[in-house]
């Protein structure tokens, strides 16, 4: 049966995941979405001209109908025990991945430590870091309104840093604060936790989870995040809340 695969939200693995299905002459379609906007509907229109193809969604959220042959890859969510998609989009293409695929995986589904685990040097990860950060969308002025935010809109607590974000894009925030024992971002519009009791949180908003208004991966120390949007901006500064009196001295 043929196949097509539906490219999620930007970042440096889904523009990894384009290229090698580029090499490899399999077809893909990409709307240039974002995390906020990757939904399944976005590819409507290329599922009704052939709904009898095989689809493959890369980290998208299944807001509508699914097509009769659909299949998930994604490694978020109720799938976060799975590789990272591009790993998955290998094996599918029967590709042995080499150490810049190795390393882009690694720094998607668990950050700098992944990377590490790899034994990967400061420059390899300062490398992919970039990169990633450029995939997004950062820009020299988020990469400034990330200074500001650090210095200028930043608490520090005993095990806890927050963060009143200046910028919508949190990576270059999460970067310059790397190594962090708990990390929490937000804007009036989104927040994400980083690290420690990460799971903890995962319990708590199970249901939020289940209604994708949060999404979280990178294992037990990874991140956890509202959807931007999902919720309202006096939930958003509740939550902080609630985070920093959990966790502030812990």
């Amino acid at each position: 049966m043929r196949r097509i695969f539906l490219l999620g939200g930007h970042d440096l693995e889904m523009l990894e995941t384009r290229r090698l299905l580029m090499m490899h002459g399999e077809r893909y379609a990409d709307a240039n979405l974002s995390w906020s906007n990757a939904y399944l509907s976005a590819y409507m229109s290329v599922i009704a001209e052939e709904p009898d193809l095989e689809y493959y969604g890369v980290e998208l959220h299944e807001d509508t109908q699914l097509p009769k042959y659909y299949h998930r890859i994604d490694h978020h969510n109720d799938y976060s025990q799975r590789p990272a998609a591009i790993m998955q989009v290998a094996e599918l293409l029967g590709i042995k991945p080499d150490r810049h695929i190795q390393l882009v995986a690694a720094n998607d589904a668990g950050y700098i430590p992944a990377m590490r685990a790899l034994n990967a040097s400061k420059e390899e990860i300062a490398e992919i870091r970039k990169q990633d950060r450029a995939a997004q969308g950062v820009t020299e002025e988020d990469e400034k309104m990330a200074e500001l935010s650090i210095s200028e809109h930043s608490v520090r607590y005993e095990g806890l840093f927050i963060v009143h974000a200046q910028t919508s894009k949190f990576s270059p925030i999460c970067d310059r604060l790397f190594p962090y024992q708990r990390l929490l971002i937000y804007t009036d519009a989104e927040w994400t936790y980083y690290g420690e009791g990460k799971s903890e949180l995962v319990a708590m908003l199970a249901d939020d989870i289940y209604n994708n208004k949060v999404y979280h991966g990178g294992g037990d120390d990874g991140y956890i995040g509202a959807a931007k949007g999902a919720f309202s901006t006096m939930q958003i500064h509740n939550f902080v809340t609630l985070i920093k009196q959990k966790y502030e001295h812990n």
